[in-house]
């Protein structure tokens, strides 16, 4: 069909674009690098500390303090906060070009008195633009010419096409002419006059609801939230405390009197308070897990290749964590479960013997079936590439069957057409006389309609025999049924079609086809695996109740009866108590709208579940925004991937398990950190307390603590990104979502490894023979030897957590256990022990350091290994009287 048009002028668009705006639809708003930066710099305890740094070079200035002082501080808190900030903001770019690339559709439109191909977001009202057969509509409209059948399941989740009809009512216009943005042709052309674009059709208005919508926190912000709390409190607490002993070892011990201190000038008393403020802030900044944001960020960064390998798209940091944690997953069923496509799945001749492909049936009977169907058909069919042949006019049951035929569709046949009769919902059959290499009858239809007509049917031969026993053949249809299947059959006569085009007689039987939404190989095992997991899995579909039911039992959802089924009428007749009560057993949900989504995600959230949905339609949007994790998919609306958290990019139900295992892999990397960082902190703090009342005024320079706060929060966070995601992950229950974030086991470790690594350090700090090691033969008390010791000190400290990184990353005794896995791991930790040595050897006096010798370096290595054996002591403890959480977890699963 040819459409003339003159569409609108270069001119005329302008003006229609000024007046009416583009078609764009808002997207979510990103940070600049600079704006994350400065966000980064607005933290109350970063401000803080850049004021003291500010008033410790004002000091040095006046000669009060050394100025490498504060220079090495505003260095260490500048890199760390750099590193944080480009870690977010090259994940969130990388996502905003995928979508970017995504969205630059071209649309074939009329302008300038000629047919021309533009940019999607460059449409205007006005506009005249050709639909053609899997064509997107990009706006909402009119059909002013010719007819199509759109499918609207992607706005309203019906998934049979509607036919549109043109009309040139532009006021009073009949739905059936309204075409509307993000719907689908399926066949037919047309032209379409449009009437709004962007933000004010129904796509862009919901759009725009969903970007304005209210973040909700995520299972692990919440728990973030509390343990963060704590932590301030902790080191605020922990801070004050140690401003105070830091100013009283200067106040009561090192001077002779109180009177004598405060007589010495201001300046000393000033840089001796700010000092004490700056050491209480870093305090605050070691205590404070504010490096996990950034060690997510890394996780993610590391994995986003293996994520992308099997087709996981994270949009938003945190969603992948939340999968991890997934209690109960509202899944479709079409294109997620299933292949999302009619298709041939059996074929059953009348012996009842049934073949799965063209292939496998014997070659006579094969060709006959060919035959058939090439030329039993209304559609037109272009097979000049015939791994894809185009089917124009097909409905997606011929589509089915003439995929089925394959390359055999590109075979030619020297016949005529002779008569036909086209097939109608009353006759239910279609018939095709032809004649020359073959004179004959080809029918197709309903196999109850045919089979009170055939008197033969085909043997695996190809030769007729009697049909006179259909019961065994009608077992065979019955349970075919049974699984969902939709039943076509064909026949061959050579009697000729009549005028009244009644059903031809005389029938002989080639087969009959079952047909159904092919279910994905993977699927059955894939919904083994997320029930293993403790998921509850609820399948979600528009499909009839017993269509459901067989789809449910194929997969495994349903077994030996148990799992109930529903359909949306029967969901609505239940209260919301009732329906919350039946939920752990509710399996599926059948001829389902958009309202009971959302309903489903509302009542599994009030029962405290860690929700996941997943939606391809902009009808979908709602209840995949409202859940703890939603899912799109890739095939779905732009709106619907706007919404989701993850984008399962092969729209495949065992990539979701996947996004599942890698979330608990995440979550057990972030536990790991933290056992890692709340052991090092609350040492630091320990040691950083007593140590004045002791005589060492501070152990540990602000530089130095910095350093090891980078260790803490970098390079940490780098070494334990890379953890493997092992399968044992997916037999444990999921973390409820009161669960806290730190495990009794967790809090054995910090406490224990904490308490033991402060005792150990004040030990080295006060244990004569330990000094003499480092004295070189000098007096203890010399300003060198002391020097040496200190470094040594420092040193160790920083070594000891560095190694303990390894306790930390297995709950076993096997600390080797999967160390290949994680390729960085021992290659950061190489990095610290030879950045420690460097900037041991070469940090003068900006770090407080001096060079040690190799003896010197294998008594502090020797020492900053205890922390392992203690840990591994621990464990035997907890092993022997608590059971191994590992074992415990995976039994319990």
């Amino acid at each position: 069909m040819k459409f003339i048009f003159d569409g609108l002028t270069d001119q005329e668009a302008e003006e229609s674009r000024a007046t009416n705006g583009s078609n764009a639809v808002a997207a979510q708003e990103t940070e600049s690098f600079l704006d994350k930066l400065l966000d980064n710099f607005k933290d109350p305890i970063i401000l803080i500390l850049v004021v003291a740094l500010g008033i410790t070079l004002l000091l040095a200035v006046m000669g009060y303090a050394h100025w490498y002082e504060g220079l090495g501080i505003a260095l260490a808190v500048l890199l760390a906060t750099l590193i944080a900030t480009w870690s977010e903001h090259s994940n969130e770019s990388a996502f905003q070009r995928l979508l970017e690339e995504a969205s630059m559709i071209q649309v074939k439109v009329f302008r300038n008195k000629s047919l021309v191909e533009i940019s999607i977001n460059d449409l205007v009202v006005g506009d005249h633009i050709l639909l053609q057969p899997g064509d997107t509509i990009p706006t909402d409209g009119i059909l002013i010419a010719g007819h199509l059948e759109a499918n609207e399941a992607s706005l309203t989740g019906e998934s049979e096409p509607i036919k549109k009809r043109s009309s040139t009512d532009e006021i009073n216009t009949p739905e059936e002419s309204r075409l509307f943005r993000a719907a689908l042709v399926e066949d037919g052309e047309g032209v379409l006059k449009t009437t709004a674009v962007g933000e004010k059709t129904r796509y862009g208005e919901t759009m725009t609801e969903i970007l304005t919508a209210e973040e909700r926190l995520s299972p692990l912000q919440s728990k973030l939230e509390v343990l963060g709390k704590h932590i301030s409190l902790f080191g605020y607490i922990g801070s004050v405390f140690i401003f105070v002993a830091f100013m009283a070892n200067h106040i009561f011990l090192q001077s002779s009197s109180v009177a004598a201190y405060f007589a010495q000038p201001i300046g000393e008393i000033i840089h001796h308070a700010v000092t004490a403020l700056i050491l209480s802030i870093i305090v605050i900044v070691m205590a404070v897990p504010e490096g996990l944001p950034m060690m997510i960020a890394m996780v993610l960064a590391l994995n986003m290749r293996k994520l992308l390998s099997v087709k996981v798209l994270v949009r938003k940091l945190l969603g992948i964590e939340t999968a991890g944690s997934l209690t109960v997953l509202f899944s479709d069923k079409t294109g997620t479960l299933t292949q999302g496509q009619l298709a041939v799945e059996t074929f059953v001749i009348g012996s009842g013997q049934q073949f799965e492909n063209l292939g496998a049936i014997p070659s006579k009977v094969q060709d006959l079936v060919a035959f058939s169907l090439r030329n039993n058909t209304s559609a037109v069919l272009d097979t000049t590439d015939p791994e894809n042949p185009k089917m124009v006019g097909a409905d997606r049951t011929e589509q089915a069957l003439l995929r089925f035929v394959g390359r055999a569709l590109a075979d030619k046949d020297t016949i005529d057409i002779v008569d036909m009769i086209p097939f109608s919902s009353s006759r239910k059959f279609s018939a095709m006389q032809v004649q020359g290499a073959k004179n004959l009858t080809l029918v197709k239809g309903a196999p109850d309609i045919l089979l009170t007509q055939c008197t033969h049917y085909l043997d695996a031969d190809g030769n007729a025999q009697p049909l006179t026993d259909q019961s065994g053949l009608l077992k065979e249809l019955s349970e075919l049924s049974a699984r969902a299947m939709r039943l076509l059959a064909v026949a061959i006569t050579e009697t000729a079609i009549t005028a009244d085009k009644s059903l031809p007689t005389s029938l002989t039987l080639v087969g009959i086809f079952g047909l159904r939404d092919k279910i994905r190989v993977e699927s059955y095992t894939a919904v083994q695996t997320a029930k293993e997991a403790g998921i509850h899995v609820v399948m979600i579909t528009g499909d009839a109740k017993e269509t459901a039911q067989a789809i449910a039992k194929d997969i495994g959802l349903t077994t030996q009866g148990k799992g109930i089924v529903l359909s949306s009428t029967e969901l609505g007749q239940l209260s919301d108590e009732e329906l919350k009560k039946i939920m752990p057993d509710l399996c599926v949900v059948a001829r389902a709208f958009p309202t009971d989504k959302s309903r489903l995600v509302k009542l599994a959230k009030e029962l405290n579940w860690v929700t996941g949905m997943t939606g391809d339609g902009v009808n979908d949007a709602p209840a995949v925004k409202n859940a703890d994790v939603g899912f799109s998919m890739g095939s779905g609306t732009e709106m619907t991937k706007e919404s989701s958290d993850i984008v399962i990019l092969d729209d495949n139900f065992s990539s979701i398990t996947k996004a599942v295992l890698y979330g608990r892999t995440l979550f057990k990397s972030i536990r790991k950190f933290l056992v890692f960082q709340l052991t090092v902190s609350m040492s630091a703090i320990t040691v950083a307390f007593l140590s004045p009342f002791l005589g060492i005024d501070l152990p540990l320079t602000m530089t130095q603590l910095l350093w090891i706060n980078i260790i803490m929060d970098t390079f940490a966070a780098l070494a334990l990104a890379g953890e493997p995601a092992l399968n044992r992950y997916m037999l444990e229950k999921p973390t409820p979502k009161d669960a806290p974030l730190i495990t009794g086991d967790m809090w054995s470790s910090i406490l224990v490894n904490g308490s033991v690594a402060a005792a150990l350090s004040l030990f080295f700090l006060n244990f004569d023979p330990i000094q003499n090691l480092f004295s070189r033969g000098m007096d203890v008390k010399s300003d060198e030897a002391h020097a040496v010791f200190l470094t040594a000190f420092f040193a160790f400290f920083a070594l000891m957590h560095t190694f303990n990184t390894f306790n930390a990353r297995s709950e076993g005794l096997n600390l080797l256990e999967n160390i290949f896995g994680n390729r960085l791991f021992l290659g950061i930790i190489a990095m610290i022990v030879v950045l420690q040595m460097l900037l041991t050897t070469f940090g003068g006096k900006i770090m407080r350091t001096v060079g040690l010798t190799p003896i010197e370096w294998a008594y502090v290595l020797g020492f900053a290994l205890l922390l392992i054996p203690v840990d591994l002591i621990r464990k035997a403890i907890r092993n022997q009287f608590f059971g191994n959480p590992v074992l415990v977890r995976s039994q319990d699963a």
